[in-house]
Formats: structure tokens, C-alpha cells, sequence
């Protein structure tokens, strides 16, 4: 088999734990598999590296920032190159640039264009291990690029698609997929299986254990996708297609998102085209709107209720500011005391009852439900944030998920 494999930054914290990934790499070489590793930085190195930079910079340019920061997963890829050479395997360390991996021309969040996978190949036929410093790229000018949040599970998942790998492997400090957060519920149970579907709701909804880029490509490119512990030999989660989960349960996982914020504006002019200016508004300025709720009046007004990410709540309120200032909103409130906790389930798409089952749940434990927002395998409902441990384990229990 050719497999990928992604540690993150906890797993290569510290030497110790580089040496440790490097005998975990090296077993899976000893069974007659080829690998290539991706990396992250140490854990502590990038945010060690923007100290660096604000020392000198509050606004440091991007593409000097995309240099500095990809240092960090270079390093480790380094070492662990290094080590397992120790262990006599024939290992080679690889930039993003050497992997062949090219992006746009964004700097700190650029996105993959394409993978020309010809290094890896030869390495490869070579029978060597290669280890890729993760979250990098090159764009058409030569530019060492960044991908952003999440970006060495992003180039783990690409590189695995490019080369067609059996099996992309994310190791992380957590064992697998949970049915919720087993520090809020200790009942919860970890997942075998898990749909593309409903990874990215939850990876959308809160859930840290994959960022929803790389399960969105992951499933664009049929990546059979696995997230497991670097820290013991625990099975993991596989994530892959809907079909290949013989019995999909009705409700897989509660979701549980604290970094919320709603904003509030009453009595917006009930013109066409304001809720456009508003929204188009808040996009220029990079604000990602999650629920949103609009109330016919009947003074010619209307108000408009929404949700952001509290990181987003500064640059929000800047554009409503605006607006408040031209008398298209009379007035605006913010409240950061909510949460979003949610259902998911592929298992919804047929069958009833599933919404009424988490409005009485809520009921029966005295929550009140401020907004709702559905999909095709999902419930959201934004609450007051001091109820939503108690929201979590009565959704848990309402939906049996400990069975």
C-alpha cells in the first residue's frame, strides 16, 4: 500500500516526540508499505515565529510572513528526515516546492491549484520515505506560499489524492470522531465510520479534530480519509464515501460551536437591495455569516438577526457602524454570551421526526431556542451559551448515541 501520513503539531511537540513518530513511520515501512509524511511545525513554533515578526511589525507584508511562518514545518521535517535515517531507512525531506505543490498566488491563505507529484514518484520508486514540511506551496512566480489555518491536513489530503494513495492517515492527540466532545459528555462513543457529508458539518460546526478544507477535498478526490492518536495504536476514525457505510445510523454526532456571536439590527430600511448592501458589505470585509433570521415589520422597517464568528465580530461591527451612520439601521446589538449546538446525521435525509425530537429536548430541559438554521443532515440551534453543556448531553441521551 502507499500511504500518507499527516502528524500534526503536538505529535512532533518535542524532540522526543519527533524520535517517537519517526519508529511509528518506521513499523509501517517494515510491513512493506511506502509512505510519505507530511508535517507540521512543533507545536509552539509558528506562534513563537509571528512573535518574531510583530516584534519588529504590527503589519508585517504577507509574502515576508509566508517565508518566515513555512520555516517552522521545514524544521521538522528536517529532524524527523534525520532520524529516521538513524533508524536505516533511506529518508528525504521535501519543501512544499520540492513536492510539487502549487497554489494561487494568495499569501497566508493561499489555496492549492495543482500537485505535480513527479519527485514524489522517484523517491518513491526508490524505495524511499519521503517527509514533506506540510502547509506550504509555491505560486507561478516562485513565491514560497502558506496555506493557512489547517493547511498541513490540507496538503497531506492533496498530496495523497495527487499520487493516488491507498489510505490518507491524519494523526492527531485525540483517537478518533466522537458522537460529541467526551470532556462535555464522558458517554460519547468513537466513531469506525463517518460520511464526508457529515465531517464537514461538523468540522463547519465546531468540531477541531479536522478543518473542513481538507475534508472537502478529500472527498473531491476520493481520498479515503483516517484520523486517528499518534500516541498509542488505537484504531481510528475512517471518514469516507456514504455508501461505503453499510448502516448509517440515524443521528451520528452532536456538535457544540462556543465561537459565536449574534448581531442584531432593528429597524432597517425595508428597501430592495438593503439586505444585499449589508451582506455584500460584510463579505469585502471578509466576515463569514453563518443563521440569519429576517422580521417583516410594519413601519416600513425590518430587523435583521444574524450570527458570526466572534474573531469576525470586530470587522462586522465596523460595516454596521456604517450603516447606522447613513440611517439605513437604527440600531444594532451584539451578543458573544451564545452557542451553536447542533444534530447531524445522514441518516435524517430519510427519516421524520428528527427536528421535533430536538425542540423537545430542549424543552424538557428548559432551553430556549433563540435561532434555527437546517441542511439536508443537520440542526443547528443558537442558544444562551451557559446552557450548552446541558444541551450537549441531553441531545446525546435524546438520540441514545451511547448505544
Amino acid at each position: 500500500m502507499l500511504i500518507v501520513q499527516k502528524f500534526g503539531g503536538t505529535s512532533v511537540g518535542d524532540l522526543d516526540r519527533i524520535q517517537n513518530v519517526a519508529h511509528r513511520v518506521s513499523r509501517t515501512k517494515n510491513k512493506g508499505h511506502d509512505i510519505i509524511v507530511v508535517v507540521s511545525a512543533m507545536s509552539g513554533e509558528t506562534n513563537k515565529l509571528v512573535d518574531y515578526a510583530e516584534h519588529f511589525s504590527k503589519n508585517p507584508s504577507r509574502g515576508d510572513m509566508d517565508m518566515l511562518l513555512s520555516s517552522g514545518e521545514r524544521i521538522t521535517a528536517s529532524l524527523l528526515s534525520i532520524a529516521l535515517q538513524e533508524l536505516g531507512h533511506d529518508s528525504v525531506a521535501m519543501t512544499g516546492r520540492k513536492a510539487g505543490i502549487l497554489t494561487d498566488t494568495s499569501h497566508t491563505k493561499a489555496r492549492i491549484e495543482n500537485i505535480n507529484p513527479r519527485a514524489m514518484k522517484e523517491a518513491i520508486k526508490k524505495g524511499k520515505i519521503i517527509v514533506v514540511a506540510g502547509f506550504q506551496g509555491v505560486n507561478e512566480h516562485g513565491d514560497v506560499t502558506t496555506l493557512g489555518r489547517g493547511g498541513s491536513d490540507l496538503s497531506a489530503v492533496a498530496i495523497a489524492g495527487a499520487i493516488k494513495a491507498d489510505l490518507c492517515e491524519i494523526y492527531t492527540d485525540v483517537s478518533g470522531i466522537y458522537t460529541t466532545d467526551p470532556r462535555i459528555e464522558p458517554k460519547a462513543k468513537k466513531l469506525d465510520k463517518i460520511s464526508y457529508d457529515e465531517m464537514l458539518e461538523l468540522a463547519s460546526l465546531g468540531a477541531k479534530v479536522l478543518q473542513s478544507r481538507s475534508v472537502e477535498m478529500a472527498k473531491k478526490l476520493n481520498v479515503n480519509l483516517v484520523t486517528r492518536t499518534s500516541f498509542s495504536d488505537e484504531e481510528g476514525t475512517l471518514i469516507c464515501k456514504e455508501e461505503n457505510i453499510m448502516e448509517a445510523p440515524l443521528v451520528s454526532a452532536i456538535a457544540l460551536d462556543r465561537n459565536q456571536a449574534r448581531i442584531s439590527l432593528m429597524g432597517v430600511k425595508d428597501k430592495p437591495g438593503i439586505a444585499s448592501d449589508i451582506f455584500n458589505k460584510l463579505a469585502e470585509a471578509e466576515v463569514n455569516i453563518d443563521v440569519i433570521i429576517q422580521n417583516k415589520s410594519h413601519d416600513g422597517t425590518t430587523n435583521i438577526d444574524f450570527t458570526v464568528l466572534v474573531s469576525d465580530l470586530h470587522n462586522a461591527k465596523s460595516v454596521v457602524d456604517e450603516f447606522v451612520k447613513t440611517g439605513d439601521i437604527d440600531a444594532d446589538s451584539y451578543n458573544e454570551e451564545i452557542c451553536k449546538v447542533s444534530v447531524v446525521g445522514v441518516g435524517m435525509k430519510s427519516h421524520a421526526g428528527v427536528a421535533a425530537k430536538a425542540f423537545s429536548t430542549m424543552a424538557d430541559n428548559n432551553i430556549n431556542i433563540n435561532m434555527i438554521a437546517t441542511s439536508e443532515i443537520k440542526i443547528s440551534m443558537v442558544i444562551d451559551e451557559k446552557y450548552a453543556e446541558l444541551a450537549v448531553r441531553g441531545l446525546h441521551e435524546a438520540y441514545e448515541l451511547d448505544k
